[in-house]
C-alpha cells in the first residue's frame, strides 16, 4: 500500500483509485471491529459499507492531526453503532438466526465455535463500556495500543490499563461460567 497520507491527499482530491486501497486495507478491520458491537454479520457488513459511504462523502473534511486516518474511520464506526443501538431499541425486532452449519463446515466444530463466541459475547457485556471499546478495537480491529489510545483520546499507559483489568475480568467471568457448567 502506498503511503497512507499519500492515499488520503489523493482521495481528497477525488482519486477513486487512491480510496479503494484505503477501502481494502481497512475494510476487514472495521468489519471485525462493528460484528463484534452489534454481533450479526450481514447488519455488519451493511454498517461497514455505511462507513466508507461516509468516509467517502466526508474524505474532504478529514485533516491530519496527529491521528491516523483508521482512528478517523473507527470513529465513523462507533457513531453508525450508536445510531444502530439507538434505532434497534425504539422498534421491536425478532432476530432471525444466521444458518448454523453450511455445507463444507464440520457441524460440531462450527456449533462449538459459536458457543464460544456467544459466551465470549456475554462476558464482555460485563465489561465497562470503555473496556468494551478497547477490547473491540484492539481484538477485533486489530489496532495497536497507540492506535487505539489515538482513537479513544486516551493515553497508552491508560489504554494498557483497560486492557490488562478487562482481559482479567474476561478471564474471571469465563472461568466462573465453565465451573458452573462442570457443577
Amino acid at each position: 500500500m502506498q503511503d497512507e497520507q499519500s492515499l488520503v491527499r489523493q482521495a481528497q482530491q477525488g482519486d477513486k483509485d487512491a480510496f479503494a486501497e484505503l477501502y481494502e486495507a481497512y475494510f476487514d478491520k472495521i468489519y471485525r471491529y462493528v460484528v463484534l458491537k452489534i454481533s450479526n454479520r450481514a447488519e455488519a457488513e451493511d454498517m461497514t459499507q455505511q462507513v466508507f459511504l461516509k468516509a467517502y462523502q466526508s474524505i474532504g473534511s478529514f485533516k491530519w492531526k496527529g491521528v491516523p486516518f483508521s482512528a478517523w474511520l473507527f470513529r465513523i464506526a462507533h457513531n453508525q453503532m450508536v445510531d444502530f443501538v439507538r434505532k434497534q431499541s425504539k422498534r421491536p425486532t425478532v432476530r432471525l438466526e444466521e444458518s448454523i452449519v453450511s455445507s463444507d463446515d464440520n457441524p460440531l466444530r462450527t456449533v462449538e465455535n459459536r458457543f464460544d463466541i456467544e459466551r465470549l459475547r456475554v462476558a464482555t457485556r460485563q465489561l465497562t463500556a470503555t473496556q468494551q471499546e478497547v477490547i473491540s478495537l484492539r481484538f477485533a480491529g486489530g489496532l495497536a495500543i497507540a492506535e487505539v489510545a489515538r482513537t479513544m483520546g486516551k493515553s497508552e499507559g491508560a489504554v494498557k490499563a483497560l486492557q490488562h483489568s478487562a482481559v482479567a475480568a474476561l478471564r474471571k467471568v469465563l472461568l466462573v461460567g465453565e465451573e458452573s457448567e462442570k457443577g
